[in-house]
């Protein structure tokens, strides 16, 4: 049991590193052809989202689902909408970010779990993989909001009792019938008891803070327009940075929690993998995380990456806490066709704090 980018991360249990090397495909897994799946029923136009609590999310901005409904006890639709501009998530060349396909897939899992499975609010999510895969085709801006249906199939239940104890579920993202991504997660969920005999006793105190913000790296350097988004610090070993975390991040903080949350170390994936690049326009087409430990807010996390020896575009990406590994990442990007900059996001269309 791993976690880290619902409510939790994983329990500090002992567990097998992940092999050191990416894995070696000779290409990029393609997105499943889907022509069978029902359209998600509705009645439509959708002005609303579903229940923020239900996706783990304070601000009802950062929601991005807004509807859903069971066809079988293992089969569901959903239906999500990205804005065309967003504070963090930043559109680049004309694209939607990556990484909301990624938000929205989890968002899915947390939904599942309340509305259908039955886990109370207030239990703890322990994130174990992610794996993303998306279609920089169907990722373009348009005029409106993209709208998107999600086909999730859960592949693996388990129960203890009557409760939910684990769930992997597979999603497919289609934009206007076309498959636009497809991602698979697996997470564990344990009681506010179990979550606090897991964790250290202190981070349930006042004194549980942070350690200080360190100095961002130049925010062009990892495909960034504000420093405030950066969260990677300069070291001065080559290929390696340490986390910066800063917990005022209304939107990688959105709500409290006592340990550093999984998209904060998906994006600093991201970040780690654009800076050894050297192409700031550049986005991940395909990545595959495992979250083997807890990531603390009170300790220094460093990021290490590293190129795949024979795939130019893909890179393997690690993050350590006192020597101990926190979680990987094998991140292929999408090579840059037009150089630009970050789009910056205006007022009338930003989705923010």
């Amino acid at each position: 049991m791993t976690a880290s980018t619902f409510d939790t991360v994983r329990p500090p249990a002992a567990q097998p590193a992940p092999p050191t090397a990416p894995p070696h495909p000779p290409h990029l897994p393609h997105l499943p052809h889907l022509p069978h799946l029902p359209a998600v029923p509705g009645h439509g136009p959708w002005t609303s989202t579903v229940p923020s609590e239900l996706v783990h999310r304070a601000a009802v901005a950062e929601v991005m689902l807004t509807d859903w409904q069971r066809l079988t006890e293992t089969r569901y639709t959903m239906r999500a909408q990205w804005p065309r501009g967003h504070s963090f998530f930043t559109p680049l060349n004309g694209n939607h970010d990556p990484l909301i396909a990624a938000e929205t897939i989890r968002q899915a899992g947390a939904l599942l779990a309340h509305a259908e499975f039955g886990v109370p609010l207030g239990h703890h999510f322990l994130l174990e993989e992610l794996t993303l895969t998306v279609e920089p085709g169907q990722l373009h801006v348009g005029h409106a909001p993209a709208d998107l249906d999600l086909h999730i199939t859960c592949t693996d239940i388990t129960r203890h009792g009557r409760r939910l104890a684990a769930l992997r579920y597979e999603t497919t993202l289609q934009r206007h019938g076309q498959p636009a991504g497809h991602g698979q997660i697996s997470f564990s969920v344990v009681t506010p008891a179990v979550y606090r005999r897991l964790r250290p006793p202190h981070v349930f105190t006042p004194h549980h803070t942070p350690i200080p913000l360190t100095t961002p790296t130049a925010p062009h350097t990892v495909g960034r327009h504000s420093p405030a988004d950066v969260v990677l610090t300069p070291t001065p070993h080559p290929h390696q940075w340490q986390l910066r975390t800063d917990t005022r991040h209304p939107i990688l903080f959105d709500h409290h929690v006592d340990h550093i949350p999984g998209m904060l170390l998906l994006e600093a994936a991201r970040q780690a993998a654009t800076a050894l690049l050297g192409q700031p326009t550049t986005q991940p087409h395909h990545l595959t995380t495992h979250f083997t430990k807890y990531a603390e807010l009170d300790q220094p996390c460093l990021i290490n990456a590293h190129p795949h020896p024979h795939q130019p575009h893909t890179i393997h990406i690690t993050g350590h806490q006192n020597n101990q590994p926190i979680f990987t990442t094998t991140l292929t990007t999408t090579p840059p066709t037009t150089p630009t900059t970050p789009t910056r996001p205006t007022a009338a269309s930003a989705n923010s704090e």
